[in-house]
């Protein structure tokens, strides 16, 4: 075996160990993508800000339905609920 040829052959190894690799790792990623959207699916994927989130929805829809019926409300109280709306909202 000549000298040209070791080259060869360690350039072709490394080529080859290089392979392995990215294709490992490519694997080891796809199972990880895999296992989170299993924890997703399952229902563990959620935060423990969730309950904090939830209610600052709840504010929002209720400002939002008091909101629409301001909107379509034609009596002359008007004024009196978008104070209370306001007061409302300071002291959340």
């Amino acid at each position: 075996m000549s000298f040209g040829d070791f080259m060869g052959l360690v350039a072709a190894m490394g080529g080859l160990v290089a392979i392995v690799a990215i294709l490992a790792n490519h694997f080891r990623r796809r199972l990880e993508h895999k296992e989170r959207m299993a924890q997703i699916k399952a229902g563990s994927g959620q935060s423990a800000a969730a309950p904090e989130r939830d209610a600052t929805i709840e504010r929002l829809e209720h400002r939002v339905r008091v909101l629409e019926r301001i909107a379509t409300d034609k009596s002359g109280n008007l004024a009196a609920q978008i104070e209370d709306l306001r007061e409302s909202a300071k002291t959340n």
